[in-house]
């Protein structure tokens, strides 16, 4: 099984920085696009960010030029590096994985992390 673990959510005062890491583990064959996605409460859940596997990226309008996102092939991880956060980004920050499994037929699954609470304070 594949399974996705994110850290590095914590508390920071608005103009802060932090830098949210997810690592994939387990029977992975392929990764494709990696993605990060937050879900603030009592809203939906919303894309922040996304890198091919060629390292092509998209970023909301709200974050462009405040978040970057990267990744690691060899190590299947994917990392968001917030700058200059505001108040409004708090949220639970998910990653998301397009993986194709070994253990499983040769078909992409989306795989999600368990979510990581960020709270930036005014």
């Amino acid at each position: 099984q594949v399974h996705l673990v994110e850290s590095g959510g914590d508390f920071v005062q608005a103009g802060g920085s932090l830098r949210l890491s997810c690592a994939a583990s387990g029977s992975i064959f392929r990764v494709n696009a990696m993605g990060w996605y937050r879900q603030a409460p009592g809203k939906q859940r919303d894309l922040v960010a996304t890198i091919t596997s060629y390292g092509s990226t998209t970023y909301a309008d709200s974050v462009k030029g405040r978040f970057t996102i990267s990744r690691d092939n060899a190590k299947s991880t994917v990392v968001l590096q917030m700058n200059s956060l505001k108040p409004e980004d708090t949220a639970v920050y998910y990653c998301k994985m397009e993986i194709r499994s070994s253990a499983l037929p040769p078909v992409m699954y989306d795989y999600w992390g368990q979510g990581t609470q960020v709270t930036v304070s005014s």
